[in-house]
């Protein structure tokens, strides 16, 4: 029996391979074509709009606030950005705002002068002059204390600042570009961050969707990750099957593209030898929930979980499920999953689900 169903699964595998590598080659000529901007990756909807106003923003001057959940790819962005504007020969200056403490912060982003402060042996240029002709991104701006909001706010309007423990004023040209995850509004009312400077860095916005969003892209995405990966390790042209990138675009991705890359990566390397990347190895990753046909029961990690959020990701990836087997038909889905329409409506919005690009 063993025997024979191994005859089988080999037939089914032979049958398999010529449509995958078709599949493959058309996800790669779709890489090289309109769905890659600056190692961006993605046809969805949201991604085009995206792309759109990185193009128009580009040549200007304005600030630009990109916001989004973390493992969006806000930083890929924002070099994007910089490296389609006149400034592309200038640097590009990464701030991790919440990496630091106030005082450090404040002489890395201005400089300070020899005996500023105890073990100031020599002058030091900060960052904004380390940026001057190019552009300056403030990874997580929300992280910024108060005090350097106002400094911050000062050098986006005057376009001058001063080293630490110094007098004189310098001139500078950098273009600001801050993205953050957190409700910089919200912050506002709670008092944590300027609104004055909230409207300076927000001339020009955009919110890149999270992954979850935008499940039509896992494909492209994971190809995207195979070719680099593959071609970093070795393993060049792998192929992923059918059933593992079913489980790929079935997850939730709370981490986002980050997520996706890393699990692409552990299964490239782990990959066997002149095998493929199959279902078992992308669910070592992925599904820490496992669940027993024979008990019809969840079973618990050792590590724990929320339940809530276990039960929150299952609800809504059954209603996605359904949505898409009926092609985003809500009357007809909520007959496969014996709601009412208003009831799988209000659902719909509650967990912010909307209807993919099919394009």
């Amino acid at each position: 029996l063993v025997v024979l169903q191994n005859a089988i699964r080999t037939r089914q595998l032979e049958l398999q391979v010529p449509q995958l590598k078709e599949e493959v080659k058309t996800l790669r000529k779709a890489l090289k074509d309109k769905y890659c901007f600056e190692n961006i990756v993605g046809k969805n909807r949201y991604m085009q709009e995206v792309y759109r106003l990185i193009e128009q923003s580009a040549p200007s001057r304005s600030t630009i606030l990109i916001q989004g959940e973390s493992g969006t790819g806000k930083e890929l962005v924002a070099k994007a950005i910089h490296a389609n504007s006149a400034r592309s020969d200038k640097p590009f200056v990464v701030v991790n705002s919440g990496s630091m403490p106030a005082d450090l912060l404040e002489s890395n982003l201005f400089g300070h002068v020899k005996g500023a402060f105890t073990g100031a042996v020599a002058s030091k240029k900060g960052l904004f002059e380390v940026a001057d002709g190019g552009s300056i991104f403030f990874d997580e701006i929300s992280n910024i204390g108060l005090d350097i909001q106002a400094k911050l706010l000062r050098v986006i309007q005057e376009k001058e600042f001063m080293r630490v423990g110094s007098i004189d004023t310098l001139k500078v040209d950098a273009r600001l570009i801050a993205a953050t995850n957190d409700d910089l509004k919200r912050m506002i009312a709670e008092g944590t961050f300027r609104e004055d400077l909230y409207y300076r860095i927000n001339v020009i916005s955009m919110t890149l969707p999270p992954l979850r969003n935008k499940v039509d892209d896992i494909p492209l995405l994971t190809q995207y990750f195979l070719d680099r990966y593959g071609k970093e390790n070795g393993r060049e042209n792998l192929i992923i099957s059918d059933d593992a990138l079913e489980l790929l675009k079935g997850h939730s991705w709370p981490g986002n593209v980050r997520e996706l890359e890393n699990a692409i990566e552990r299964a490239v390397v782990l990959a066997p030898p002149n095998g493929d990347i199959n279902f078992e190895l992308i669910r070592e990753y992925i599904d820490p929930v496992t669940f027993d046909p024979s008990r019809q029961l969840m079973t618990v990690p050792s590590q724990g979980l929320a339940m809530k959020t276990v039960v929150q990701d299952f609800q809504k990836q059954l209603i996605v499920d359904a949505l898409r087997k009926t092609r985003w038909i809500q009357k007809e889905a909520a007959k496969l999953l014996d709601l009412k329409p208003t009831t799988l409506n209000e659902m719909i919005k509650r967990h912010g689900i909307r209807e993919e690009n099919h394009s």
